[in-house]
This record gives structure tokens, sequence and C-alpha cells, in this order.
């Protein structure tokens, strides 16, 4: 509880800070939608000249768009302070040692140091095109179905936040960032926006049993959309995601804590 009322303080700091200039923070956040949401649309009109791509629709496609883009806003904008961008700072200057020397959780020091509000931009316009496509795709709804997408969300927050603190982690030994993480983070969002059998196989087989981001997006969609497994999973494929997510986030935080004890300062 003393943690949980903490991290509150300190997300009630930062959106404060940030709403200082609030002009400027609704024209960040509209210029980071519609950025976004232009790559998207423009993606959408070669798929709409070829009716689709391997069997999926436009509307299907945006379907898969739209939760990523909706999960990867909602990582970037609440796991911020795990970004490398903005830790790597803290470990060359040796701002990260005064954190150590406060009696307080060091994780929840590291995940309230950043919120990045301005982040409602992205999450905006993938709830836009997620609505587009259910629009194009009408879904036939039940309860479970309706229950299970936050729970996906949610999932995908959890283990794009978990590779967030992995990347982090590598810069104990780094000191910069690792660019290679950013192929998991930004490139994985890019890669569950699209059907998985576009990919060769050994790219498949990398996000199956390597980092298991087929499980994360595309099968959960295709039970959403009533599709059939091209790939012949298990009929519980579709609801692996919170195992996975719960899995890569309890790997991430036992290497985090393992890296805080061989941390050493750089000296500055």
């Amino acid at each position: 509880m003393r943690s949980l009322t903490l991290y509150r303080r300190l997300l009630s700091i930062q959106l404060r800070s940030q709403m200082q200039y609030r002009m400027s923070f609704l024209m960040d956040v509209l210029s980071t939608g519609l950025l976004n949401g232009t790559y998207f649309f423009s993606v959408a009109l070669v798929l709409n000249r070829f009716g689709g791509v391997v069997g999926w629709t436009v509307g299907e496609v945006a379907f898969l768009v739209g939760v990523a883009e909706i999960a990867f806003g909602l990582t970037d904008m609440i796991f911020s302070g795990f970004d490398a961008d903005t830790f790597s700072p803290m470990v060359r200057q040796g701002q990260f040692d005064q954190l150590l020397l406060r009696p307080v959780n060091i994780t929840v020091q590291v995940l309230g140091s950043s919120f990045l509000l301005r982040r409602l931009g992205r999450i905006l316009q993938g709830v836009i095109i997620l609505a587009y496509g259910l629009w194009m795709t009408p879904v036939v709804w039940t309860a479970a179905k309706s229950l299970y997408l936050p729970v996906v969300i949610a999932s995908q927050v959890v283990l794009m936040g978990a590779i967030f603190i992995f990347g982090t982690t590598l810069t104990f030994w780094t000191i910069e960032r690792v660019e290679a993480v950013n192929i998991l983070t930004y490139g994985g969002v890019e890669m569950m926006g699209y059907p998985m059998d576009i990919y060769s196989k050994g790219m498949r087989r990398f996000f199956t049993y390597v980092v298991p981001f087929i499980f994360m997006n595309y099968y959960p969609a295709l039970y959403f959309l009533g599709k059939t497994d091209p790939f012949g999973f298990p009929a519980a494929a579709p609801f692996f995601a919170p195992l996975v997510a719960a899995a890569g986030m309890g790997l991430a935080l036992w290497f985090w804590r393992w890296g805080i004890t061989h941390y050493q300062s750089t000296g500055s």
C-alpha cells in the first residue's frame, strides 16, 4: 500500500507538470495521433485496391492494427520510465544512484519517474482504427468476447512493458540504449499489425517460440473475427495471451532485480 500511494503521488506530479501548458499538450496529442493514423490509412488505401492481403480484408487488418496501437500507446505511456531513452541518461549521469539511496521500492520510483500523457494521441488513433475495423468487419459479439478483448489489450501492455524493463536493464552494462530492443518494441507493434501469414517461416518461428507475439494479437484476432487457424495450433491458442504476458513480466522483473544487484555506478 505504501508503494501504491507513492506511485499515485508520483503520477499526480507528472500529470500536473504536463498540464501546465494545455494548448501545447493538446497539439502534441493531436499531432501524434494524426501522424500515426495517416500511416495506417495510406496502407488501407493500398489494401483496399487489392482487396486485402492473404485472405484478410482491410477491416480485419484494421482490427489487428487498432488493438496493437491501443496497447502500445498505453505501454509507452505507463512504462515510459523504463524507456531506454529516459533511463540511459539516468545511468550515465549517476542519477540512478540517487534512487538506490532512497528507502523506497526502486521499481516504483522508475515507473513513476515518467508518465507520458501525450501518448493519448496514439491511443486515440488506435481506438479510431479499431472502430473502423469493427465497422468494416462486423464481429458476432458474445459476453466472452466482450470480456476477453480488454484482457488481450492488457496482456499486450504487460508483455511490451516487460520488454521495456528488459531493455532498460541492459543499460546497466551498455550505458547507452540498445537499438536492437526497438526491434521488439516499435518493430513488434508494427509486426503485430499484420497477419502472421505474410511473414517467412523463420520469422513466424521466432515470433512464436522466442518472442511469442503470435499469441498476443494474431490468435486472439482469429477468435474475435471467427477465422480459421492456418498453422494448426491447439484450440486454446487464442487464450494464451495472459499466460505469455505473465511469464514475460515475471522473467523481466527477475532480470531487473538481478541487474540491480550487479549494478556498478558509472562514477558520474
